[in-house]
């Protein structure tokens, strides 16, 4: 009977001790990884708008959006892996909503900002730009990505502009669904024309069974000088 007692005893204090890792395993998970994240995020921003401002000044480029010839596309520097070269701006998520944007979209990547598909199309590019982002842990960027709707801004800043998105349509599809970051959004093969971005997240929250998608229209692009900002982002 006392071996019984015993037996019993570790096993409960085993089960208690299981109990409290996983407990601490879920905080650090859900609470310590937004922390962490959300810091080295912001120090991201704040490094990248430093390294723009010590920038020569770049060519005014056009203040309107306006289609290019897919056969002439804007040439744009390649992005080595895991570099932050833009801004994501978001005003439905917040005034103070800011995000780097990393090139890359391994989990790594994932962790310390938006991702962006290195195979898609670069901001304001004729095609698709495409980024991923988490709704859930590191900061969760894309937390709120299913409150978007239709005419909501996305701008997305790179270092001598400013670029103006607005949300065109949304759509829930299974994780295969890779058709939705082609160039040509969920027409894979076909020229593209348009100046397009896709964000992309799991769904539901604290799932990955299905991806949140967002697709958004280039409405403006508008060259980066002193007091310059899109009204979008002015309130």
């Amino acid at each position: 009977m006392n071996a019984l007692r015993a037996t019993l005893r570790g096993f409960g204090e085993i089960c208690i001790t299981a109990g409290l890792v996983l407990l601490l395993f879920v905080v650090w998970q859900l609470w310590w990884t937004d922390v962490t994240a959300a810091h080295a995020q912001s120090q991201q921003t704040e490094q990248l708008q430093k390294e723009w401002a010590d920038l020569p000044p770049h060519p005014s480029p056009s203040s309107t959006a306006t289609p290019t010839s897919p056969a002439t596309p804007t040439k744009l520097k390649e992005i080595p892996l895991g570099d932050a070269f833009a801004l994501i701006r978001v005003p439905r998520f917040g005034h103070g909503y800011v995000r780097p944007i990393i090139e890359g979209t391994s989990l790594d990547v994932l962790d310390r900002g938006v991702g962006h598909y290195a195979d898609s199309a670069k901001p304001g590019a004729v095609g698709n730009f495409a980024v991923a982002g988490h709704r859930v842990t590191y900061a969760k960027p894309f937390n709120r990505i299913d409150e978007l709707k239709v005419g909501d801004p996305v701008v997305v800043e790179t270092a001598d502009t400013w670029y103006v998105y607005r949300v065109v349509g949304h759509e829930v599809v299974t994780p295969d669904r890779v058709d939705v970051v082609a160039p040509v959004p969920e027409h894979p093969g076909q020229k593209p024309t348009e100046r397009m971005m896709t964000m992309t997240a799991c769904h539901p929250k604290f799932s990955a069974r299905q991806r949140y998608v967002v697709f958004s229209k280039l409405e403006q692009k508008i060259a980066k000088s002193p007091g310059v900002v899109p009204d979008v982002l002015r309130g």
